[in-house]
């Protein structure tokens, strides 16, 4: 064995710490047998003469404070999303067993608007996160269990296996309903993630509504594209399900279409959706002419996109508010095109009797008619 080797070390007299703070506070007690003035206070540590040096080092190390954190809401503290996922797996009901689709279960159509609504009703129940714990409608509660739920799947799919039920789009065509998504092949548990993408919060396309499933509990929220981290490796997909029928169709209905279509709002009247064809533009703007699609007065949908500036828009806003459909406005109306816009237009499509993608809270040409007749 060999001899311990003893040594006096001086703790830091600027330490700020709990502990030494208390014992500038209060002065030691002296040993047994030695008159040791509290200023000449010694601290002994005992170690062998081989691992005296790296037994002074760990204590150091370990008693090091850690360095502040700086968290800003929305974004993930560690630069991660902290969303670990479940495997693919079937609906779970609500004794917990598995319950597994029908054989020959085709994909479900589905509308955008109805992505919306679902994503939304799981925002409105604050449903907890988790990768083992299924909600009230099968779904499991992480953020690829939210996606499958939002678009209606027949499984509770995973970020490896989402992309089988989608078609790759590019940043423009990106619409209501439509997903970011990374999946992270080398290592699916460090940083996999989807959201959904609820439209664009500004004209520049620089940030966007998303609805997610995250810890503590599913949200939403103003985004900067693609997300806070790994931003370059989100690619967005659409739905290959999603249609632009008014009527949701029923579950296990197939998809109506090899491709989605582009259309919403009141295409589904007969009327263009705003990607359809337009006459060609004339005036600033690109607005329609007047009386265009035979409404007297209709600017074209052109006006009526997210940071759009115009006088149409708050002409539009003040019928609203007129007609009684104005109570999501806290400023205004006013000449740029908003959310709050968009929302009072949904209100009164929908008094009129319309749902789905007819309700979309983009104002057509048989909207405009109606609200100013």
């Amino acid at each position: 064995m060999e001899t311990p080797v003893f040594e006096e070390i001086d703790p830091a007299s600027d330490c700020d710490c709990p502990g030494c703070r208390a014992r500038c506070a209060v002065p030691p007690r002296a040993p047994a047998g030695r008159g040791i003035h509290p200023a000449a206070h010694r601290v002994l540590v005992v170690a062998t003469a081989a691992t005296a040096t790296a037994a002074l080092g760990a204590g150091q190390a370990a008693a090091a404070p850690a360095a502040p954190t700086i968290h800003r809401p929305g974004d993930p503290a560690d630069g991660q999303p902290d969303t670990p996922q479940g495997p693919r797996a079937p609906l779970h009901g609500p004794t917990g067993r598995p319950a597994s689709p029908a054989a020959g279960t085709q994909l479900p159509a589905i509308t955008r608007t109805d992505i919306i609504e679902r994503a939304r009703a799981w925002v409105t129940a604050k449903v907890p996160y988790s990768m083992t714990a299924y909600w009230s409608d099968g779904y499991r509660q992480d953020c690829s269990g939210y996606v499958s739920m939002a678009w209606k799947l027949p499984t509770n799919e995973w970020t490896g296996s989402l992309g089988a039920f989608a078609d790759r789009i590019t940043k423009e065509e990106l619409q209501p309903g439509d997903i970011l998504l990374f999946h992270n092949t080398a290592d699916p548990q460090q940083g996999s993630h989807v959201v959904i993408f609820g439209g664009w919060t500004d004209a520049a396309h620089t940030s966007y509504t998303a609805y997610e499933q995250t810890p503590p509990s599913t949200r939403k929220q103003s985004t900067p594209y693609a997300y806070w981290s790994n931003s370059a490796k989100y690619l967005p997909y659409r739905y290959k399900g999603v249609t632009s029928e008014t009527t949701p169709a029923a579950d296990g209905a197939p998809a109506t279409a090899a491709a989605p279509t582009a259309q919403t709002g009141e295409a589904t009247a007969g009327l263009p959706g705003p990607g359809a064809r337009r006459p060609a533009a004339t005036g600033g703007g690109g607005d329609v002419p007047a009386g265009a699609h035979g409404v007297s007065g209709y600017p074209g949908r052109a006006t009526f996109r997210p940071g759009t500036d115009s006088p149409h828009v708050t002409r539009l806003g003040a019928q609203l508010v007129r007609k009684g459909f104005g109570r999501h406005y806290t400023n205004g109306p006013g000449p740029r095109w908003g959310e709050a816009d968009r929302r009072n237009v949904e209100a009164f499509q929908r008094a009129q009797g319309w749902r789905g993608g007819a309700a979309d809270g983009y104002p057509g040409p048989e909207t405009w008619r109606r609200l100013f007749s």
